[in-house]
């Protein structure tokens, strides 16, 4: 891992060496330091990180997830560390599947609650022995996790306010199917008429006449 700094390749290595049960493996990638972990490994893990006199990794910055639908185990699920002792950096990973459970981290660092909480609106990852969780973005009756690929891109139901009843009501999106499934190659794709084709038409019927006059 030569892309790594000293002191990160001497954490690397001692990682490896010291908790062969919870390190699965590390690499490097653009200068940081990964390390894989299971679910069972996960909490000893960041306890070792968050403890150990070389390591004393104890601010939790973020935790967040990466979806890979195609996958057996779709969801990496991502904490970043910080060591202000060490002036290091340091990134944990766990794969997770869409019914596995993962521990939660709210008894090593209390910033994870809602943290864990936004994981579990956004991608829809169960955490074990949260004391509140619950979606923390999307509202009250929400239907699916609007981070995940398969999400469809105009959501399920849009909300008005309805003069009638004074409240905000929620209906079924209004759209046309096709817009569901965004193919990333034609988004015109079986639209007849865009906004300023008139325009145009009337620009072309303009030359033309005037190439007729002259």
């Amino acid at each position: 891992m030569a892309q790594l700094n000293e002191t990160l390749q001497e954490m690397a290595d001692v990682l490896e060496a010291t908790r062969p049960n919870e390190v699965l493996h590390v690499e490097a990638v653009v200068g940081e330091l990964i390390v894989w972990t299971s679910k069972t490994g996960l909490p000893v893990l960041l306890r070792f990180l968050r403890d150990d006199q070389n390591f004393k990794f104890q601010q939790l910055l973020d935790i967040t997830a990466v979806d890979y639908p195609a996958r057996e185990q779709r969801f990496e699920v991502v904490y970043n560390l910080l060591s202000l002792i060490q002036n290091q950096r340091i990134r944990v990973k766990v794969a997770a599947g869409e019914e596995d459970t993962l521990p939660s981290a709210t008894s090593l660092f209390p910033s994870a609650g809602w943290m864990e909480r936004e994981v579990w609106d956004l991608f829809g990852i169960y955490f074990s022995d949260h004391p509140d969780l619950r979606r923390i973005l999307t509202d009250y009756g929400f239907e699916g996790h609007p981070l995940r690929k398969d999400f469809p891109l105009t959501g399920h139901v849009e909300l008005r306010y309805d003069e009638t009843q004074k409240r905000v009501v929620y209906e079924p999106v209004k759209l046309t199917q096709d817009f569901r499934s965004f193919d990333f190659v034609s988004p015109w794709e079986g639209i007849l008429h865009l906004p300023g084709d008139e325009k145009a038409g009337d620009k072309a019927a303009g030359d033309k006449k005037e190439e007729g006059a002259s």
